[in-house]
Parts: structure tokens; sequence; C-alpha cells
């Protein structure tokens, strides 16, 4: 969806969201509620995870209230243009989103990522050898691998990427490529495959976005990542959610 940049400026003498956030005593934090592990709706119909403990952990660096607001891919820009949501999670920085808005620093890892069973021997593109490969055709996933993967590696191309996963579970690849969010969620429901990441692909961490010209909000969001880096929050989110550390890179 494009947006005037000029519709996520703040008119003059309007209050910035810190004053406003503290007025209302709330935040109000956009995230999805169908994209797991990151943020979906439980058994007990609760909201629950990775995005879900990071907006807690926002709400209490900024002493308040947090109000979930469920967005879409198609409409969380719009609202945080609207005002109808303070914060976003979950937002890969672009150049193009860049025009329009700000981005905290990364607090989440999001990569593409080469998957396959723990025993077997792969730990880099030349490891791949001879070994199959699912993927979803004509993807960003099946474009990373066809890039590193040597000749003699088979990559069997599928029509999305449900195909490549059953692909992989059912046994016609060793190996599948997939996000690590993906990953992640076929390893909790799927343990008897001993499912590991091998390595990593593509990588585009998340982002908390803000709109321009908050200054005073984007620091304390990101003293709050700064922390929750240094105690470990982060980390332990990352084990929960993600079954694999925080990447000491990010």
């Amino acid at each position: 969806m494009l947006l005037c940049a000029g519709l996520l400026h703040a008119g003059p003498g309007q209050a910035d969201v810190i004053d406003n956030i503290g007025k209302s005593g709330t935040v109000k934090i956009g995230v999805f509620m169908d994209y797991p592990p990151f943020g979906s709706i439980g058994p007990d119909m609760k909201p629950l995870g990775y995005d879900i403990d990071m907006a807690a952990i926002i709400g209490k660096a900024l002493n308040a209230k947090v109000e979930l607001v469920q967005v879409t891919g198609d409409n969380r820009m719009a609202y945080l243009a609207g005002h109808k949501v303070d914060l976003l999670l979950s937002v890969g920085q672009t150049p193009e989103r860049a025009k329009v808005i700000d981005f905290s620093d990364a607090y989440a890892p999001y990569y593409l990522a080469v998957f396959g069973g723990k025993k077997l021997a792969v730990k880099s593109e030349g490891d791949l050898a001879g070994k199959t490969i699912s993927v979803a055709r004509g993807t960003l996933e099946d474009l990373s691998i066809t890039k590193v993967a040597p000749e003699s590696a088979s990559i069997k191309r599928f029509d999305d990427p449900n195909g490549a996963i059953s692909a992989f579970l059912s046994g016609q690849a060793q190996m599948m490529v997939v996000g690590n969010d993906v990953g992640a969620t076929i390893m909790e429901k799927n343990p008897a495959t001993s499912l590991e990441q091998k390595f990593q692909l593509f990588s585009s961490p998340d982002h908390v976005g803000q709109n321009k010209n908050e200054p005073r909000l984007m620091k304390k969001v990101n003293d709050a990542i700064v922390q929750a880096k240094k105690d470990g929050s982060l980390d332990k989110l990352s084990k929960k959610w993600l079954k694999v550390p925080l990447p000491a890179d990010l």
C-alpha cells in the first residue's frame, strides 16, 4: 500500500505519541494474530507469541498498559498513519518503508534457513552436494537456495510452501528451505522429525515501526530493546518461540 509521506507527520502543535501515551496510560501496538510463532490465538482464545511478549516488554518500559491491535499486511501501515496504533511489530526494514516510517533497532531474527533432520551432517552450502532440498517455486527461498547450492544438489520445487513442507515431512526431500518462523512451528508440531536449522540464508530481522518525527518514543523503544538484550529477555524469547538462541549479531 502506497502512503503519502506527509500523512505520517504530526501537524503543528499536535502532542507527540509519548505525551498521548502518558495521558491515556495505554500504548496501542499493532500485531499479527495469524503469524505463529510471532503472534497467534491460543486454545484459551488469548494471544500468544514472540511479538505478544515483546509488546509486554515495551509496555513495561513505557509504564503503560498494552492494547494489542490486530493488523494485517494490507492495513497495518494505514493503521499507523491514522494513529489507530502507536507502534507496529514484525516490520522488516526496506528503503521504501524508510521513506514513510521510522524503525527501531532489531528485536527479533527473521531469516530464511535450510532445515533438516539432526542426523544429516549439513553445516554449510557445500554440504548440500548430492542432497535433495524442497522449496516453493519462484519464492525468495527458491532464489536464495538456487544461488548457493552445488550443481549436484537436487532442488525440488513445489507450487506453494505447504507443498514444499509436505514433501520434506513425507520423506521426498532430505531438507527444506523456509523462514525461521515456519521452521520453529514445524519443530513444535512435529517433534518426531528431529528437525533442526542447518544454516541461514537471506536475513531480514524484525524491527518496531513507528511514525516519523517521534524521537522520544524511539528512544524509549530502543532503550527497552537494548535492556532486553542485555538482561537476556530477548534470548529467552528467541529460544522459547523460535527454538534457537538470539543471534549474537542482532
